[in-house]
């Protein structure tokens, strides 16, 4: 069985704990990691936007974050891992709309699928596994305490009543950009940073600025934002949102923005701070500067360590359903086995570019092979040695 557990509950903290080292993204450093409470981890990972099926490039992640999350747990810690689910976002209406489904219908279709990938790929199920719809009274606690903290406010109609809209207030916080090591007031990375990030073993997407991987959200391009870099935090229901995809707060009808679920989601789960947040690297910026922003921002503390894995590539460009070339599980799985997959996906480090190709999975296949036949001979020789 791929999907084979250790043991959590008597796991016991081992000596070579004490030399295992991350690589911070937040600071581009490595360091030797000390967690929060000892014994215990706790992670957090942006799980799927669950809007179509899953791409080789999605379960790349999934499995960079299992295979040091199994390695936790062999080094004896008790891991908490969280990862959630967007089941509710621009991209699931617009795609629901044109099928012609319900929103929450097509969520659950395509988040079961990435769950079947899941657990064919080997990877272990996590402690909690939130939604995002099922914790709008989290977002909602969260955007009042930033509004009553002064860093969000809520865009009113011309009678004064709240039309749905509520912004996080980007010049309110002087520390937005420390994830990115960007200038507060410019949104640019200082040289030093910048070299920093060249020499880390994946790309820089710290851009303050419209990308192909991560399209603006039409709501952070309303001209009554105060300011250009302010991010919406809630948002009043749109044209191509269906009559349920909606709650109603006390700052109006609407539905949260991506950044606010995760800071919500992870506070619930691991606390006021915890130890570990990863993600792919795309999510780098906007998303997890932004999540950083609202959460120390609302007087919480950030995950100590932020981790990001690179991307797959095919033919040098991001393997993304935007670009429309992702490469979906079932047809690699369909000429290769669920452990060759994995282990090309798992081969590479895990923030060094992946480039997918038949090559590739004939090398995993090979590599694999060998280390197979290398047990098999030691497993033999152990059954004739004399007792």
């Amino acid at each position: 069985m791929l999907n084979k557990s250790l043991n959590e509950e008597t796991a016991k903290v081992t000596k070579a704990a004490e030399n295992l080292h991350l690589y911070n993204t937040a600071s581009h450093s490595t360091n030797t990691f000390v967690p929060k409470k000892h014994g215990q981890v706790g992670m957090y990972v942006c799980g799927a936007t669950v809007q179509s099926s899953p791409h080789i490039g999605h379960i790349r992640a999934a499995i960079a974050f299992d295979i040091i999350r199994r390695w936790m747990l062999r080094l004896g810690y008790k891991v908490t891992f969280v990862r959630n689910v967007t089941d509710i976002d621009d991209k699931i209406m617009k795609k629901a709309n044109e099928s012609g489904q319900n929103w929450w219908e097509r969520a659950y279709i395509y988040e079961r699928e990435f769950t079947k990938s899941y657990n064919t790929l080997g990877v272990l199920a996590p402690t909690v596994e939130p939604r995002a719809t099922g914790h709008i009274t989290d977002m909602v606690e969260l955007i009042e305490r930033l509004i009553e903290r002064g860093h969000a406010y809520v865009i009113k109609d011309n009678d004064g009543n709240p039309t749905g809209n509520v912004y996080f207030d980007v010049p309110s916080w002087e520390h937005y950009g420390e994830l990115t090591h960007q200038n507060q007031n410019q949104n640019e990375t200082c040289a030093d940073e910048a070299a920093a990030i060249a020499d880390a073993k994946g790309p820089s997407v710290d851009a303050a600025e419209n990308d192909i991987y991560n399209p603006t959200d039409p709501a952070d391009a309303s001209p009554d934002k105060h300011d250009p870099r302010d991010f919406a935090l809630w948002k009043a229901p749109c044209d191509f949102d269906q009559p349920d995809a909606r709650w109603k707060t006390p700052f109006g009808e609407g539905r949260p923005g991506w950044h606010i679920e995760c800071s919500a989601m992870s506070h619930r789960y691991l606390g006021n701070d915890f130890d570990i947040h990863g993600g792919g690297l795309d999510l780098r910026f906007p998303h997890h500067e932004n999540e950083m922003a609202q959460t120390r921002a609302a007087g919480w503390e950030s995950a100590n360590v932020w981790m990001h894995s690179a991307w797959v590539t095919a033919k040098g460009e991001k393997m993304s359903k935007s670009l429309g070339n992702g490469l979906s599980v079932p047809v690699v799985l369909a000429n290769n086995s669920a452990w060759v997959v994995r282990y090309a996906l798992g081969a590479v480090q895990y923030r060094a570019m992946l480039e997918w190709s038949d090559q590739a999975l004939v090398e995993s296949k090979s590599a694999y092979d060998r280390i197979m036949n290398f047990l098999e001979r030691a497993d033999r020789l152990l059954d004739k040695k004399p007792t």
